[in-house]
């Protein structure tokens, strides 16, 4: 059965990462996977949250949210309705990025990365991952260039992908009319270091079974290393 938009089971959405999206944030990135489009800015505080406070240490954190017109329906700015959501889906971007950098070489200061979703077909939250890390390390690449760290405090890249089972067949990277159907669904988090940060599976109606977590993660692999290659070319111009 062929898919929405023509791609193999094992295929990736086109994707493509643009630096410097944002004039005045210290690290912005736009990032389309397919039609969906988040556009990630990172915000640099000198001050942490009062449990970080005289530690030396740093913080890194997000904020998730969709333009009103980002789907087929307008949605109202901020209703309460889409509040839990938007915090469940931050918190695992914030998860995220926080295992990709030395939180104690970033000195007292907060990292804020927003994530805005200008167009959602499927993969907001994990294309917001994928995006934000390019945007993180721009934002501590240019704290480096003006010496307030020697080095990069990254310990690592660290990608998402969404797989599936949708109509009996294993999938990578859902859209969303793939996504709305999907029998199993799982959002990957991993490291380049083929480490997973975080799984969230689910299944819709009927459990599923061991062999097919294993399918999916090696497909969720496949994918997040596509990803890395991209988000290493759109960062080869800082180099």
């Amino acid at each position: 059965m062929a898919r929405a938009d023509g791609r193999a089971n094992d295929e990736l959405r086109p994707v493509k990462i643009t630096l410097g999206y944002q004039a005045y944030p210290e690290g912005s990135a736009l990032i389309e996977l397919g039609n969906t489009k988040v556009i990630c800015a990172v915000s640099v505080e000198d001050r942490v949250p009062g449990f970080l406070k005289g530690n030396g240490s740093g913080w890194v954190t997000a904020e998730y949210g969709m333009l009103p017109r980002a789907t087929h329906t307008r949605t109202q700015r901020n209703p309460e309705r889409q509040a839990g959501r938007s915090q469940e889906i931050q918190r695992l971007i914030g998860r995220s990025l926080r295992a990709a950098v030395d939180l104690d070489a970033l000195g007292e200061r907060t990292f804020t990365v927003d994530c805005d979703v200008l167009q959602a077909d499927g993969g907001t939250r994990t294309a917001s991952i994928t995006g934000a890390y390019v945007a993180l390390y721009v934002a501590l690449h240019k704290l480096k260039k003006q010496g307030v760290y020697k080095s990069m405090p990254v310990k690592c890249a660290v990608a998402a992908t969404s797989v599936g089972v949708v109509d009996r067949l294993k999938m990578l990277d859902l859209c969303y009319e793939e996504d709305f159907r999907a029998s199993v669904d799982f959002n990957v988090v991993m490291t380049d270091k083929s480490e997973f940060v975080e799984l969230q599976g689910t299944a819709e109606g009927k459990p599923f079974s061991k062999d097919t977590v294993d399918t999916l993660l090696v497909l969720a692999d496949k994918g997040i290393k596509q990803l890395f290659l991209a988000q290493k070319k759109a960062l080869i111009e800082l180099v």
